[in-house]
């Protein structure tokens, strides 16, 4: 068994199709991707996929195999970066990541420490959605991350930094900008936007949130991150619910209002590998308290903690 042969394997169950695993992940040819999956099972010798007419699914023990190829995909890049790293000369590197958005209100107090505990570093940035960032620590390949407590990762810690209250976001000519709050029932006669489609964190409160008032939240629309999501709420007349700090991100012909009562909240969290035992790593988590203070003591976006 090669280690293509799990790359392929693992882009075919994650796309749920031959053809499209083949075009966008794999680059190679329908046919060559079927007989190198073929090969796999006949090697391990159990079926790992259904074949059906719109795409393939896991077997139950192509299920518990997804899990161990993705450790052991994850562990050999784990391997190839540290040996990387060990050519490299002694200058401190850390590598930090932002769910897109957080950036602008953690990036400054954040840079500030690490500058005070290493002048000479190297620090490298990145701005992704959560189940990303995630990937990337469990990868090896952020140090450090600013997220989403994922739930689907293994070897991740996360340290609570802030809950951020959920708001909707509506048309700014819609007939509910008049209130100051919106009630949960006045979502529930709404078109309803989904904002969630690449956050299972985010999906998870709202349905949560949902569920406790008594409402259907039912999305007619999805978009694939919040910018997309705010443009069909203008282009379908709905609405959406977001994070607190994506109010930073409005555009002119949307506004944001409070939700009634007690709102929603979705943890924001440090998330690290804890394998990694980079001393620039753990001297920023020591701080981790004060990284915090010094956001709700300069940041106009009040969170709650």
């Amino acid at each position: 068994m090669e280690l293509r042969h799990l790359r392929y394997f693992v882009a075919v169950a994650e796309e749920g199709s031959l053809l499209t695993a083949a075009q966008r992940r794999l680059h190679t040819s329908q046919p060559s991707l079927s007989r190198q999956i073929r090969d796999l099972e006949s090697e391990v010798d159990v079926k790992l996929l259904e074949r059906q007419a719109r795409g393939v699914t896991l077997t139950a023990a192509g299920r518990v195999f997804l899990d161990h190829a993705r450790l052991a995909l994850l562990q050999v890049e784990a391997a190839t970066d540290g040996a990387r790293r060990a050519e490299q000369p002694e200058k401190p590197v850390l590598s930090m990541g932002f769910l897109a958005g957080q950036e602008v209100v953690w990036l400054p107090h954040a840079l500030h420490i690490l500058r005070e505990e290493a002048p000479e570093a190297e620090i490298t940035l990145c701005s992704q959605s959560s189940p990303e960032l995630a990937l990337g620590l469990m990868r090896g390949k952020l140090d450090v991350a600013i997220l989403r407590p994922e739930t689907q990762t293994s070897g991740l810690s996360f340290k609570l930094l802030a809950k951020e209250p959920l708001i909707a976001v509506l048309p700014a000519d819609h007939r509910l900008t008049s209130r100051k709050k919106i009630r949960p029932q006045d979502l529930a006669r709404e078109i309803y936007v989904s904002s969630a489609r690449t956050s299972p964190v985010l999906k998870s409160v709202i349905e949560n949130y949902a569920s406790k008032v008594g409402i259907t939240l039912r999305a007619e629309y999805e978009g694939e991150n919040l910018p997309s999501a705010m443009s069909l709420v203008t282009s379908t007349g709905g609405v959406t619910l977001i994070p607190l700090y994506a109010q930073n991100m409005l555009t002119p012909n949307v506004v944001a209002r409070a939700l009634d009562d007690v709102p929603p909240t979705i943890d924001l969290v440090l998330g690290y590998n804890n394998a990694n035992t980079t001393p620039l790593l753990l001297r920023l988590l020591s701080r981790a308290d004060e990284l915090v203070a010094n956001v709700q003591d300069q940041s106009i976006i009040r969170y709650a903690v």
